[in-house]
């Protein structure tokens, strides 16, 4: 018999409501299991353990009083610690907001709570979301459950390992070039980023404004579907949500067949891929085509320019976001009396990690006079061209596929020092990124030495629906219980 924390949240919420549990009860042996699992791969920075027990005990009460608990009712959720929640740090894994405790939550968190959900702590990630590995943390790198000698991807690595390894079924990441689809596909797991304005960004510390975006985290598709209902919709206090609310569902495989989608293949870029991660995103477009989808290989004449693009517009916006955190507007220590102001500025700025530092500089320079325009202008001269080559395509397509990550996940420390080779790690996710467009990667397969490989799905603005529908096929052929690891 299964123990609880092997089950998918939406059968946990169902137990809970129909009593057959409590909240209090499955809260109590997910803590057990984060106790017991996260000393080996270090996805949790904080818990909170104490509120979510007395969170579980109001829910318990109210079920049976009879009041309506919601989508989420009784359900643990880990949140990336760039994310807001009152009363807890919010340090984005960073010496410079060590000692920060937020005094509000994010919309997202406002949202979770309001459907019965329960905040049970805050994830590890790449420091203020910059990488691709979830290495460059100021509390240590997270490690990938399926290979404890290996990253778990980034910058949501802490959200996707605590998901994969079974501490918790749902997390909450943010993806600003792929940082939720990233780690979701070295852990192999599902995760979504939505269309940009579809979910609300209040509450969560800025990267790059223009291309980030919060979305969820789950072992299945039916786990998906709910978090991403409950966390998207309009946002007064971000007027760059859109005033419409999308509900999404996961129809049965008979429904959603007699849609006949049609799937582009981004050939070129999984012949780009290594080996076993192009045979295996090929065994997932055979699946699609059994299926009855409509299958043709297509490609993004400018995809060669998509990373340059990305990382002039997303280091300008860091370089930008980032210029408030100096310890003298406001900071971390006491009045700085009597102090030499460039050497206290720059002790200061010090607290940044290396790779901060480096995508600040990069950010500063393409900026700077004389540089903006042959930089940052025409960088987003190439955002606008991708969009128009993607709006094309989805006149003809319905889905595009390719790959999530070009490689297999890789041993810790082997390419942080080879800062070019990191970075072209997100060509194949920054794209969706750049678009403005919803993307998901979904688990593909394990490679011969058992590591996971993940296939994404990018859709037009707004089309979720279409990326929930092509996962629910790809899930009823294996099931999701088969890329979980054993840990």
């Amino acid at each position: 018999m299964k123990s609880l924390y092997e089950l998918p949240a939406f059968v946990v919420s169902r137990k809970i409501k129909e009593q057959e549990i409590t909240a209090e009860e499955y809260i109590s042996i997910i803590i057990e299991r984060i106790k017991k699992v996260d000393d080996k791969i270090n996805s949790f920075i904080s818990h909170n353990f104490e509120s979510a027990l007395i969170r579980s005990r109001a829910i318990d009460k109210k079920i049976k009083e009879g009041i309506n608990t919601g989508l989420l009712a009784g359900i643990p959720v880990g949140i990336k610690d760039n994310i807001s929640v009152k009363g807890l740090k919010n340090t984005c894994a960073s010496r410079m907001l060590a000692e920060y405790v937020s005094p509000y939550n994010a919309t997202v968190v406002s949202k979770i709570e309001e459907q019965g959900g329960i905040i049970i702590g805050k994830l590890n990630m790449d420091e203020f979301g910059m990488g691709t590995t979830s290495e460059y943390s100021s509390h240590g790198p997270v490690r990938n459950p399926w290979n404890l000698d290996y990253v778990a991807g980034g910058s949501s690595g802490g959200s996707a390992a605590a998901v994969a390894s079974s501490q918790i079924p749902l997390s909450l990441g943010s993806d600003t070039g792929g940082s939720i689809r990233c780690p979701s596909s070295f852990c192999s797991v599902i995760g979504i980023k939505p269309t940009y304005g579809s979910v609300s960004r209040n509450g969560l510390i800025s990267y790059s404004n223009s291309l980030e975006q919060i979305g969820p985290i789950a072992r299945t598709i039916y786990d998906l579907v709910p978090l991403l209902n409950t966390i998207s919709g309009d946002d007064p206090k971000d007027n760059t949500t859109v005033h419409k609310k999308y509900e999404y569902q996961t129809n049965n495989v008979d429904n959603i067949l007699k849609k006949k989608y049609r799937i582009g293949v981004l050939n070129e870029l999984i012949d780009d891929s290594e080996t076993e991660v192009g045979k295996n995103t090929r065994k997932k477009v055979k699946q699609l085509e059994n299926y009855g989808c409509e299958v043709e290989d297509t490609r993004i004449p400018l995809s060669n320019y998509a990373l340059a693009s990305y990382y002039v517009i997303a280091t300008a916006e860091a370089s930008s976001n980032l210029s408030r955190y100096d310890n003298l507007r406001y900071g971390y220590e006491g009045s700085p009396e009597g102090y030499e102001w460039n050497s206290y500025f720059s002790e200061s700025r010090s607290k940044f990690g290396d790779e901060v530092k480096l995508r600040i500089l990069l950010g500063s320079y393409v900026l700077s006079a004389g540089y903006y325009g042959k930089y940052y202008a025409k960088a987003q001269k190439i955002r606008s061209m991708i969009k128009r080559e993607f709006d094309i395509l989805f006149n003809k397509y319905d889905i595009l596929l390719l790959p999530t990550m070009p490689v297999l996940p890789f041993k810790l420390g082997e390419k942080t020092l080879q800062p070019i080779e990191h970075y072209n790690l997100d060509v194949y996710t920054i794209l969706a990124n750049l678009a403005g467009i919803p993307a998901i990667s979904i688990p593909g397969g394990l490679s011969e030495k058992g590591f996971p490989i993940g296939v994404q799905l990018i859709a037009n603005a707004f089309n979720e629906q279409k990326l929930i529908d092509a996962g629910v096929l790809l899930e009823n052929v294996d099931g999701f219980e088969t890329w979980i690891p054993k840990i």
